[in-house]
């Protein structure tokens, strides 16, 4: 989710998306706010394993009443947890909150790549950091140029940044700029988002055309990513395109998904829509 994309391009996108359908704009944009938080939680060897076979994670998650399944997730044993926020396969959105709501990886470090981010920011876990830097360097062999825009935020921030937006604007017109704290990816430490080397089109719906857009959509699943918020899944995911917004589930996990034609990962693992806060 967008780090620092200002007021009037996240509204001229929502008005370009809102004019064709209608709906109300959930955007993830959330800018960063002051550092706080301090990690206490390890991710267990199992779920740092970036080959990890993408079997489905249904039964580890019996407690919450289970969708029917998809075709994509249809008859896979239990492999990694939807829930446990160190699970790679974890799925944070508007009907699945972090759990503790203020979870912090205990694991993160700063990769060795070209980033614009700052102080927390900067950071992802120790899984992410490693196949994100494999990522950069595969690109920057082919000529594209990969930037870290933004990585992990805190609970603490994520409050703080939702919280400018309710006294702003109202909660309800602020849940289409933020995402409320504890439902954000970028707490996990597994999601960051992505700009080029100059910089254009950033957090804008142009991005999608750049170069290290195109380079990503392409080749990400080899290290293990996907776009998360793809073109016109917003119904399913809760949040409108971000072609920026990376997350790692692990190399077959994002292979399988590209090879069976699924774009996002409530239908891969049978997780429901969530396309406003339950």
């Amino acid at each position: 989710m967008c780090q620092d994309c200002g007021p009037p391009s996240r509204r001229s996108f929502a008005r370009f998306l809102a004019a064709g359908t209608g709906l109300t704009v959930l955007t993830a944009c959330t800018p960063e706010a002051p550092k706080a938080g301090t990690p206490s939680s390890a991710v267990p060897p199992a779920s740092t394993s970036p080959s990890a076979s993408p079997t489905a994670a249904r039964a580890t998650v019996a407690a919450r009443p289970a969708p029917s399944p998809t075709k994509a997730a249809a008859g896979k044993p239990s492999r990694f947890s939807l829930t446990d926020p160190t699970s790679p396969w974890l799925i944070v959105n508007k009907h699945r909150p972090l759990a503790p709501a203020d979870f912090a990886p205990a694991d993160l470090v700063r990769p060795a790549v070209a980033t614009t981010a700052s102080g927390e920011a900067a950071l992802l876990n120790s899984t992410t950091a490693a196949a994100a830097e494999a990522m950069f360097a595969a690109a920057a062999a082919d000529g594209v140029a990969l930037v870290l825009a933004s990585g992990y935020r805190s609970f603490a921030a994520q409050t703080a940044t939702y919280n400018s937006h309710v006294a702003a604007r109202g909660q309800a017109d602020a849940d289409t700029a933020s995402a409320r704290p504890g439902y954000s990816e970028h707490q996990t430490g597994w999601a960051f988002d992505i700009a080029d080397g100059g910089g254009a089109c950033g957090f804008q719906p142009c991005f999608a055309d750049q170069p290290t857009a195109v380079w990503v959509k392409a080749n990400g699943h080899r290290f293990g990513f996907v776009v998360r918020y793809p073109w016109m899944f917003h119904p399913i995911t809760g949040y409108y395109y971000e072609p920026w917004h990376l997350r790692y589930v692990g190399v077959e996990a994002a292979s399988d998904m590209l090879q069976k034609g699924v774009h996002t990962l409530e239908e891969y693992f049978g997780a429901g829509a969530a396309p406003g806060y339950a």
